[in-house]
């Protein structure tokens, strides 16, 4: 069946994010819908990143002076408006005929923060033109060194704020969805920041051979020997995205990252992992504040962004809703996700007696829902 054309306009029948989900999948082609919405493996993690806010409760407080409250928030130096930011997604054209452009539209009329990936579909230098809010730039350490020295370059000049390098993929689990829906790029999206780029080595595993230690891809795997190479590229501060480990946190802190993103790839690489608001109370407590902690995985409801800032993020980071209300209606979707984020954040702060940011802690959590 022919995917259907973008809403012309917001129906009534989306009233929360989760709602967008449907309208998104009958806009997409099979193989576009199981690449964003498909996880690794058994994709365990991708459905425990959303089960595990649901086991959190919220414990209300009443008469507490919330008048005149805010969301503002510091990162890396600079001031947001609300700590919902876009998470880096690939290939947003396989979305919407807009892709990137569409969603960073989306990002600076909610005035929301933007990390735009290594793999967009859209140059990167034209969304730093059409941006009005604050990019990030994802990096992924290409097997081509010299070339990532140049995508680096290309990103402090076109105005970016800040490196987010990926770390927890050198390698992607099986998604069996994808291979299973027959998942290929269709002619005319392409990950364009990777013009001219030498292909990377073929890994070709003989039969009874290591399937991928007998091959080059793990030669090029990032290291954190890399980290400090990748602060030597420019002066924009690295953010390290996908930790879960505390000790992988210290580590991070002592190599110089300027903040840590607590990620397990939205479920699309290691199957089993644990959901990433369940990682985050110990590295919070590992960090002890010294960097910004952003989180990503399983927000869909304001209540999940007061969640993650109770248990110690800073921000948070939101990717397969904002791709699913590309899909549906455009930078008018994404706008309005953002718009529901926040607003229902809100809401919580009001309910829990929180009139900024800063009044949130783990007292806003029902007594032994605190994971370990």
């Amino acid at each position: 069946m022919k995917p259907l054309p973008p809403l012309a306009q917001i129906p009534p029948q989306i009233a929360a994010v989760a709602d967008y989900e449907a309208f998104a999948r009958e806009r997409m082609t099979p193989g576009a819908w199981s690449y964003f919405s498909g996880g690794a493996g058994d994709e365990h993690t991708l459905r425990d990143n959303l089960a595990a806010f649901q086991r959190i409760r919220l414990r209300s407080r009443v008469l507490r002076p919330v008048a005149g409250g805010h969301t503002r928030v510091s990162l890396l130096g600079e001031e947001y408006e609300h700590p919902i930011l876009l998470a880096p997604v690939a290939f947003q054209q396989l979305a919407h005929r807009d892709g990137e452009f569409a969603s960073v539209l989306g990002a600076s009329a909610m005035k929301a923060g933007m990390v735009v990936s290594t793999q967009s579909s859209v140059a990167l230098e034209d969304l730093a033109q059409a941006a009005q809010t604050r990019l990030w730039f994802q990096v992924y350490l290409q097997h081509d060194r010299d070339f990532t020295a140049q995508l680096v370059a290309r990103a402090h000049a076109a105005g970016y704020r800040a490196l987010v390098l990926t770390v927890d993929a050198p390698v992607n689990g099986p998604r069996n969805r994808e291979q299973r829906d027959g998942f290929a790029l269709p002619a005319g999206v392409e990950a364009v920041n990777l013009r001219g780029m030498a292909p990377p080595p073929a890994a070709v595993a003989s039969a009874g051979g290591n399937p991928l230690f007998g091959g080059p891809l793990l030669a090029h795997a990032p290291t954190w020997d890399d980290v400090a190479w990748l602060r030597s590229l420019s002066p924009l501060p690295v953010v390290l995205k996908g930790i879960l480990s505390p000790d992988d946190a210290r580590r991070a802190v002592e190599a110089g990252a300027s903040a840590i993103v607590v990620s397990n790839h939205g479920g699309r690489t290691l199957d089993t992992a644990p959901a990433t608001i369940d990682a985050l109370p110990a590295i919070a407590r590992e960090v002890g504040g010294r960097v910004p902690l952003l989180l990503d995985g399983g927000i869909r409801r304001g209540t999940d962004v007061l969640k993650a800032l109770a248990l110690g993020a800073d921000a948070v980071l939101v990717g397969r809703p904002c791709v699913h209300a590309l899909a549906a209606a455009g930078a008018v979707g994404v706008a309005h996700v953002l718009h529901l984020l926040r607003a229902e954040l809100e809401m919580a702060m009001a309910l829990t007696g929180c009139r900024t940011l800063a009044d949130i802690d783990e007292s806003v959590i029902w007594p032994g829902d605190v994971p370990p």
